[in-house]
């Protein structure tokens, strides 16, 4: 099994940053991609950002490129979302997941392993 824990989120203000990270812990050979999904009050949880755990290369929803980059410590197993140009649009619930294999582009609900989430509040 696979365990993630998020950390990072907060309140800020529009135009600030924030950079969220995932512990990950447990079989992480098994993990073939890494992705953070959010949701906010009232909606469908949403792909954001995806990294190939192994190789690296991203993925990221046209709403945040640009503003967003996943990227990942392969030695300290660790996940980051770096959060520039922040709008209050980004507020919600930000999870960390894992998919044993391949869904490009990522689905949510074929990824397997899931954190508790985070919250992000962008003020105006």
């Amino acid at each position: 099994q696979v365990q993630l824990v998020e950390s990072g989120g907060g309140l800020v203000q529009a135009g600030g940053s924030l950079r969220l990270s995932c512990a990950v812990s447990g079989r992480t050979f098994s993990i073939y991609e890494m992705g953070w999904f959010r949701q906010g009050a009232g909606k469908e949880r949403e792909f954001v950002a995806a990294i190939l755990w192994s190789g690296g290369s991203t993925y990221y929803a046209d709403s945040v490129k640009g503003r967003f980059t996943i990227s990942r410590d392969y030695a300290k197993n660790t996940v980051y979302l770096q959060m520039n140009s922040l709008k209050p649009g980004d507020t919600a619930v930000y999870y960390c997941a894992a998919d044993r294999s391949s869904s490009w582009p990522p689905r949510a609900d074929l990824y397997d392993y899931w954190g508790q989430g985070t919250q992000v509040t962008v003020s105006s």
